[in-house]
């Protein structure tokens, strides 16, 4: 485990055959939103009826309420 937390992997063998990787996890390091903002200040705009009806398609599920 001390290994991991220094950033080590390993292989993972049984009887001399790698079957297997273990290696640390890596951290998810969290954007600041004013830089999130500026990469996306030029994207184009989404109609959300469209998108929805896009995604609708691709998924093919009825998105009404079950209840």
């Amino acid at each position: 485990m001390r290994g991991l937390d220094r950033g080590e992997s390993y292989i993972v063998t049984r009887n001399g055959v790698p079957v297997g990787e273990l290696m640390p996890v890596r951290r998810r390091k969290a954007v600041p939103a004013d830089l999130l903002l500026a990469a996306l200040a030029g994207a184009p705009r989404i109609d959300p009826i469209r998108f929805r009806k896009d995604v609708d398609e691709l998924i093919d599920q009825d998105p009404r309420p079950r209840a």
